[in-house]
C-alpha cells in the first residue's frame, strides 16, 4: 500500500493530506514530490492534480489546497468508517455523519474521487496518529487505503515529524519484525501500540529511567509525560541543547550526522540516504557513545555474583541489541 515520493511525483492525480500541515512543516512537499511537480503521467502538473486537505483548522496548507474539509476534534476514526462504508456503496446514517461536521454529500463526493482516481496517495500526519484514537485512526486509514484498491490504484503514507524517524522504525522492524511499541523485557519482542509505545510508557510513569538518542520528546510529549523525565535519570544524546536536554541529568553533546558524522538516514519513503560527513567534529558520534555505555555496563555485570569473570546473558543481550 506504499511507495516511493518518485512514483508520487509521475503518477499521483489525487493527493490528500489528513492531519498536517506540510506548508509549514514539510516546505519542500508540494513543490518537490506532489502538486507541484510535473510528472511522467501527469504532465499537466497543478492543473492535473487535485488536493485535498482534512484537518480541524483552516492552515497554510488550506491556500493549496482545491478542497478542504473541516472535520471536529477527535472525529477521524468516524469520518474514515464512514467513508468505508461509502466506498462500498453501503447507506450511513445522516445524524451520526453531521457528528463529524461533516454531511452525507461532501463524503460522498469525496470517496467518489477517491475511487474515480487514477491513482491516489493519502498522506497521514500526527493530528490523525497523535489524537483520540492514536493507532486506531492509522489502522482505520491503512484499511480504507487498501479498500479502495478494489477499485483503483492507492496507497498512503505517513508524514513523518522529525528527521530519520522513518530510519528507527526500519531498524525495528528488520531486527525485531516490529516498527515501534517494542517490549524486549522478557528477550524476545513483543509489538502492542498504547501499551508499549514510548509516550504511554511515560505517561503511566512505568519507567524510572530514559535514555534519548537525537529526539526532543520534552518539546512535543504532553506535560505529564515531560514532568516524569524531568524527575528520573534521563541521559540525552544530541549535539544542541534541547527542551529535552534542559531536563536532563546528563547531556552528551555528540557529533551531528550527515555535518560532522557519517551515517545512513530513511527517506519518508523508507529510501535508504548515505551520509557523507563534511567537517570534523571533536565529539563523538552517537554509535560511539552508545557502545561505550554498553561496554560499560557488560563490565559491570560481568563483576555481579554468578557471571564467573565473563559478561553475563544479560550483557550479551544489551551488545546485540546495539
Amino acid at each position: 500500500m506504499s511507495c516511493t515520493l518518485g512514483e508520487i511525483k509521475n503518477r499521483a492525480d489525487l493527493i490528500i493530506y489528513w492531519g498536517g500541515n506540510p506548508a509549514e512543516c514539510h516546505p519542500r512537499h508540494f513543490t518537490k514530490y506532489t502538486i507541484m511537480q510535473k510528472g511522467k503521467f501527469v504532465p499537466g502538473g497543478r492543473k492535473a492534480r487535485t488536493m485535498v486537505l482534512v484537518d480541524i483548522r483552516e492552515t497554510a496548507s488550506g491556500k493549496a489546497a482545491d478542497i478542504f474539509l473541516q472535520i471536529r476534534p477527535g472525529k477521524d476514526f468516524e469520518m474514515v468508517t464512514t467513508l468505508r462504508a461509502l466506498v462500498k456503496g453501503q447507506r450511513v446514517d445522516p445524524k451520526l455523519v453531521a457528528e463529524t461536521g461533516m454531511t452525507v454529500e461532501q463524503l460522498q463526493d469525496f470517496a467518489d474521487r477517491m475511487k474515480k482516481a487514477k491513482f491516489g496517495v493519502l498522506f497521514f500526519g500526527m493530528g490523525l496518529s497523535m489524537t483520540r484514537g492514536k493507532h486506531m485512526n492509522s489502522a482505520a486509514v491503512l484499511t480504507l487505503v487498501t479498500e479502495l484498491n478494489a477499485f483503483t490504484k492507492f496507497v498512503a503514507m505517513p508524514m513523518r515529524g522529525h528527521g530519520n524517524v522513518t530510519g528507527s522504525d526500519m531498524v525495528m522492524r528488520w531486527s525485531t519484525g516490529y516498527p515501534f511499541g517494542v517490549n524486549l523485557c522478557r528477550g524476545y519482542p513483543r509489538f502492542n501500540p498504547g501499551e508499549f509505545s514510548t509516550v504511554d510508557l511515560i505517561v503511566r510513569r512505568d519507567v524510572d529511567a530514559a535514555l534519548v538518542l537525537g529526539a526532543d520528546p520534552g518539546a512535543t510529549m504532553p506535560q505529564p509525560g515531560i514532568d516524569h523525565l524531568a524527575s528520573i535519570p534521563t541521559i540525552v544524546l544530541d549535539p544542541k541543547v534541547t527542551h529535552t536536554s534542559r531536563i536532563a541529568r546528563v547531556h552528551i553533546t555528540t557529533a551531528a550526522t550527515g555535518v560532522s558524522a557519517p551515517g545512513t538516514v530513511y527517506r519518508m519513503d523508507e529510501i535508504p540516504l548515505p551520509l557523507r560527513p563534511a567537517l570534523k567534529s571533536p565529539y563523538p558520534t552517537d554509535e560511539q557513545v552508545v557502545r561505550g555505555i554498553s561496554h560499560a555496563v557488560a563490565k559491570l555485570l560481568s563483576r555481579m555474583p554468578g557471571a564467573n569473570g565473563h559478561a553475563s546473558t544479560s550483557s550479551v543481550g544489551l551488545k546485540d541489541l546495539i
